[in-house]
């Protein structure tokens, strides 16, 4: 992302949407690791770029800027797609 560009002072990371993940599936999702389905880079959902604020949360690959999870809470529930992401690999406890 280019540091001149106005959308860059708005940019949080993954730990923004932290509360509305962990109510979603039940546990702190920050340190689940996930594949961009884009480029293949691994990271933390913590470290994912988050964009909030608007209708709903973006949160996008540090490595490609591609989008990896969209979160839009409605009165009737809160819908995650999760399409841009290979995989979230949650661990056994």
């Amino acid at each position: 992302m280019d540091p001149d560009d106005p959308a860059a002072e708005r940019m949080l990371d993954g730990n923004a949407v932290a509360g509305t993940l962990g109510a979603v599936f039940g546990a702190d999702v920050t340190l689940v690791p996930g594949r961009c389905a884009h480029c293949g880079a691994v990271n933390m959902v913590g470290a994912l770029r988050a964009w909030v604020g608007g209708p709903g949360s973006v949160l996008r690959c540090p490595a490609c800027d591609s989008v990896v999870i969209r979160i839009v809470t409605t009165p009737r529930g809160t819908l995650v797609d999760v399409r841009g992401a290979a995989y979230l690999r949650f661990e056994q406890r």
